[in-house]
Order: C-alpha cells, then sequence, then structure tokens
C-alpha cells in the first residue's frame, strides 16, 4: 500500500483540513478578542504559536488512532478503510461547517471596515473620489508619545495639574524638529488604561519612545516623577524624581529638564546632534496660584459645553486678576470668551471682550499663537466679517506654531463659509493628521463634503465620528438624512441629538414630522413651536437660530456664521430666494469675493450684483 493511501485511509488529510479551519477562525477571533478586550499585543502570537506546534502533534493522533462509534481505537486494530466509518462522513461535514463560517467571517469583515478608508467608487452624486483618511503610519525611531502623568495627590484633586504639566512638555516636544510626537488627544485618551502595558499603548500611537510620569502634591512640596521607555524593548531609558518646594520657577525648571533630559535620550539613541534640539519651557507666570487657575480654566474649555465655559471664565478672569502680566492666561481668557457664543453663552458682549483679551495677550508676548488665531476667528464672525484680516491673523498663528490643530480648524470653517470648500478640505485633513482622534476636524470635514454634493463618503464619515462618540453638528446629517429620503436613519440621528437644532429644543417628534412630512403645515406649525418656546425660555427663537431655516421663516433669519445655511442643498427654495443672497451679503462674505475672488460655484453678472450654483 502507496503512503498516499495510507494517509488517506488514516484521515490525516481531513485532520489536516479540520485543523486548518478551526486554526483559522480561532486565530481570527483572538485577533478581535485583543482589540475588543485590550488583551495584551502577544496574545494573539501566542495562539498561532500553539495552533503551530500543535499541527504534527494532531497529523501523529490522526496516523496513530481513529474515532469509532466504540470510541477512540488504534489503527492498527481497525479493519479496512478507515475513511469508510461514519466519523469520516462527520469529518467532511465538519469542514464543510468551517469553510462556511471562513465566507462568513470574511464577508463581515469586509462589511465592517472602517468607513473613513473607503476606495470604492462613489455614487454618481459624488463628485471626486473621496480622500482616505486613517492611512498607515509606519513606527520611526524618532518617535514619541507623553501619556498623562498621573495625579497621586492625596486628594485626588490635582489632575487639571498634573495633565498640564504633560502637555506643557508635549508642547515643547511637538516644536522639536524631526521628532514625531503622538498628538494630545491620542496620547491623553490612554489616561487610566495604563494596564494596557507600554508597547501596546505604543503600538497603536504609532510611536518608538513613551514618556509616562506622575504628579504629588503636599504641602508646600511637589514630587514629579519621569520616565521614558523605549517600547520595542519595554526597558527604561531614563528615568528621574524631582522633589522640590512647590513654586512656579520650580514647576517650569522640572518640565524644561525633562524635556531636555528626554532631546539628549533620543539623541543618543538615534545617533543625532541632541544640543541642537534644545528647546525651553516659557515661564509665563511666577505666580501660583494664577498658574493654576489657568491649568483648571484649560481642562474646563477642553471639555466643552455652556456650564464649563462659564467656570472656565471665571478662572482665567481670576488668573490675570492675580497676575495681570500672564500673557498665557490672557490668551486662554480670549479662547473662552471667543467660543461662548456658538454655545449660545451670550450674556456678555463676549466677542469684544475676546478681542481685548487677545491683544492684552499679543501685547505681552507676540511669540504667541493662539491669541493671533481666536482675533481671526473674531474678526470673521463678526457682521459684517473681516475676512481679510481674519486670514491675516491666521497666517500669523500660523507662523508662530505650524502644529496648533485648532488653528487649521478654525481657518478651514471660514473657508467653508465663503465657498472655497477645497481649500477647507486642506486644512481640515492637516488638522486630522495632526490630531487624528479631534472629530470636530472629522465632522467638519463631513459637513465639507455635503456642500460638495459627495454625500457617500460624507455619510461614512459622520458614522465614524458618532462611532467616536462625537454628537456634533447632528442638525447637518439629520437634514442630509431627509435630503435622501432615510427615514429610519432621520428618526435615529434625532435621537441622538438630545439638545435639538442649535440648542433650541424642538422636540423629536416635531422635527422629524418638519423633515420627513411632505405636507406638514410650516406657518401654523411654527407660531405652535414659537408660542411653547417663549413659555419655556421667556424669549422667541433666536434670528441666527438654524430653526428658522428649516421652518423656512427665510425673512426672519440673520447671519449666524455656526450655523450658515446658504451651501446645504436640502431646501431648493431658499437658494432660489432672495434672503439667501442677503444673508450672503449681510455676513461680508460678497464684499470678500470682490476683493479677492469669487468661489468655483459663484461668479458676478454686474458690478453688484452675483450668483451661485
Amino acid at each position: 500500500m502507496s503512503l498516499f493511501t495510507e494517509l488517506k485511509r488514516r484521515n490525516v488529510f481531513r485532520i489536516s483540513g479540520i485543523y486548518a479551519v478551526v486554526g483559522w477562525i480561532l486565530m481570527q477571533v483572538a485577533g478581535t478578542l485583543e482589540e475588543s478586550l485590550n488583551l495584551p499585543a502577544w496574545f494573539d502570537s501566542v495562539i498561532t504559536a500553539g495552533l503551530l506546534i500543535g499541527f504534527p502533534i494532531a497529523l501523529l493522533l490522526a496516523w496513530a488512532f481513529e474515532m469509532t462509534p466504540e470510541g477512540v481505537k488504534p489503527m492498527e486494530t481497525i479493519e479496512g478503510d478507515a475513511n469508510t466509518t461514519s466519523s469520516s462522513k462527520k469529518m467532511d461535514s465538519v469542514i464543510i461547517v468551517g469553510i462556511i463560517l471562513i465566507l462568513a467571517l470574511g464577508l463581515w469583515q469586509q462589511m465592517s471596515k472602517p468607513v473613513m478608508t473607503q476606495t470604492k467608487a462613489e455614487s454618481s452624486s459624488d463628485k471626486k473620489a473621496p480622500i482616505k483618511i486613517a492611512k498607515e503610519i509606519e513606527i520611526v525611531d524618532a518617535s514619541i508619545a507623553v501619556l498623562p502623568f498621573v495625579d497621586l495627590s492625596q486628594a485626588g484633586d490635582q489632575e487639571y495639574f498634573s495633565d498640564g504639566i504633560s502637555e506643557e512638555i508635549l508642547n515643547v516636544l511637538v516644536q522639536v524638529d524631526g521628532l514625531k510626537v503622538a498628538s494630545r488627544t491620542s496620547s491623553f485618551g490612554y489616561k487610566g488604561q495604563e494596564a494596557l502595558g507600554i508597547p501596546l499603548i505604543a503600538k497603536r500611537l504609532k510611536v518608538r519612545h513613551v514618556l509616562e510620569g506622575s504628579v504629588r502634591k503636599a504641602g508646600d512640596m511637589i514630587r514629579i516623577t519621569a520616565q521614558l521607555i523605549d517600547a520595542q524593548t519595554d526597558q527604561h531609558l531614563w528615568s528621574q524624581t524631582f522633589d522640590r518646594t512647590l513654586t512656579t520657577k520650580n514647576i517650569f525648571t522640572i518640565q524644561d529638564e525633562i524635556s531636555k533630559a528626554i532631546v539628549k535620550q533620543l539623541g543618543i539613541v538615534l545617533d543625532t546632534n541632541s544640543s541642537v534640539l534644545t528647546q525651553n519651557i516659557d515661564m509665563s507666570t511666577e505666580n501660583l496660584d494664577a498658574y493654576e487657575l489657568y491649568l483648571e480654566g484649560s481642562a474646563l474649555l477642553k471639555i466643552r459645553n455652556a456650564d464649563n465655559i462659564h467656570l472656565a471664565i471665571s478662572k482665567l478672569e481670576k488668573a490675570v486678576e492675580i497676575d495681570p502680566k500672564f500673557a498665557k492666561g490672557w490668551s486662554m481668557l480670549a479662547v473662552s470668551y471667543g467660543v461662548a457664543p456658538s454655545w449660545l453663552v451670550i450674556d456678555r458682549e463676549y466677542v469684544k471682550l475676546s478681542n481685548e483679551a487677545a491683544m492684552k495677550a499679543i501685547q505681552l508676548n507676540q511669540a504667541l499663537a493662539l491669541p493671533y488665531a481666536i482675533r481671526g476667528t473674531n474678526l470673521a464672525t463678526m457682521q459684517p466679517g473681516r475676512f481679510s484680516e481674519a486670514f491675516t491673523n491666521y497666517e500669523k498663528a500660523l507662523e508662530r506654531d505650524p502644529y496648533n490643530a485648532d488653528v487649521y480648524l478654525w481657518r478651514a470653517e471660514n473657508y467653508l463659509n465663503l465657498g472655497f470648500f477645497e481649500k477647507a478640505e486642506k486644512d481640515l485633513l492637516r488638522c486630522i493628521e495632526l490630531e487624528p482622534k479631534k472629530t470636530i476636524c472629522i465632522v467638519w470635514l463631513g459637513k465639507t463634503y455635503f456642500y460638495q454634493g459627495r454625500d457617500k463618503v460624507a455619510f461614512e464619515i459622520f458614522d465614524k465620528a458618532i462611532t467616536a462618540g462625537s454628537y456634533a453638528m447632528l442638525e447637518v446629517l439629520s437634514v442630509q438624512y431627509a435630503m435622501h429620503n432615510n427615514k429610519p436613519a432621520v428618526r435615529h440621528i434625532l435621537a441622538l441629538d438630545a439638545h435639538g437644532w442649535n440648542l433650541d429644543n424642538v422636540d423629536t417628534d416635531l422635527r422629524y414630522r418638519l423633515l420627513t412630512d411632505e405636507n406638514f403645515d410650516f406657518d401654523n406649525e411654527f407660531k405652535e413651536y414659537q408660542t411653547k418656546f417663549k413659555a419655556k425660555n421667556g424669549q422667541e427663537v433666536k434670528t441666527g437660530s438654524f430653526t428658522l431655516y428649516l421652518f423656512k421663516r427665510y425673512q426672519d433669519m440673520t447671519v449666524n456664521n455656526y450655523r450658515i445655511p446658504w451651501w446645504n442643498q436640502y431646501d431648493k427654495e431658499f437658494l432660489r430666494s432672495p434672503h439667501r443672497k442677503r444673508l450672503i451679503r449681510e455676513a461680508g462674505i460678497y464684499q470678500y469675493w470682490r476683493e479677492n475672488e469669487f468661489p468655483p460655484q459663484c461668479h458676478a453678472v454686474s458690478d453688484d450684483d452675483f450668483e451661485c450654483d
């Protein structure tokens, strides 16, 4: 009897097939579990190694034994062809079921691919292929992530302080030429996840090195511990503990020493001249109370809502009151004033206050980027907007800090308002490159694609943002789904949008009917809604509200740069109405076009008139 015939008789080929099918399924499950359960990076490797080791053992067992109705028996005791027994048929069934499972799993993986990496052709409504946002990034040696330092203070109430120290160090390292630094939003996303282990965190952040540490405040003393780790070897390259008296001078000195130690160590590791990489941390205030208030206010602004904006303003106002020469305090106060109107915090003249604070910061320290950026945004949101001056300020901000994602975001918002969609897209992609987890940039990119008519990729981008926990601009998304007559999606998005359009708290059922009911009575429904809104809020719906646009109250609308309607293709009646042109003129957009250039979709028809698609 030939070897092939004997192998076939002993079901070795069937066992090999079953082992391969089951092994492949186990490896896929292992990879999925490693990601979803945050298991160690070596988990799937161990499973694969175990399967490879077990393969020859399985073949030996298949050669020596056979499963029969009476149990496992040595092959020598079985007469005839083993592969004609009922066990052989069962093996065939297992193989068939396994193949079906593999095909099903492959189909599921195809259907659940990340939406941001779509590469297939879009629908006919999409004017060009979508941009692949999520791209593979090679891990280079000159790369580092700064994890948020752990607050070890006894009361556990100094997280803002430990975060602030980490961020100051990160901001210095970002400026080092040739050093790739993971963004703040990406690195700080691993706060409280130290159990994952440095190698896995570094792998996910696409960096070779990681800086971690802790901060402990006790009375008038502070202890800061920092350690630099090579994630590939999981070895400490450098570690040091600083015990100092709690003063701003000592805090800034420690931050400076840590930054210099890192670039020195990486200079040695990378065989580069570390002396040219040395940066200095700006000692912006000598007053500890002012500095702590600044850190508290900055932390509140990062968790942005109406309540936190009020608190942040209060903290930052106290900071600059204590130290009127605190340039960074004035800069962050300008930002808090500037973002207040977008959250309907309108109890003061915040744009004016923001400009004054920004100018104060610039007078104290012309090297700061943020005051120029927020001043640019303030100039653009004036009525009419002073867009040329705004873009000049954005340029000054980027000259001082080319790695500030917020500047690219704010400039993109104004490019979008003006109708320059490709310029907005370029800035938003740069924002995402700098801060991959900054979902507000992703959402604005989705909005840009809607305005370009690239609806398919825009929907997918919004889905990605929602999955990441961002519920920004859901009013835009609900309107787009209504355009496509996708009523279940409209209902779902409205349920997620707890605040209602532009925080007007329009109830979900009314919004759903407004968007989907062809026989909706706009006039009478609006009168009833207005009565209820006034009774609840003591005022009428604000004239800059997106709600007025949806209720077709065009004549009541005023400019709101945070909720512009003039590029949205949802309401063709509005696009044909004279109120579209009126709002574009009132926003200062037409004046900018005349002085500079028109966007591709618009053109002049006379010395004082224009048309847009």
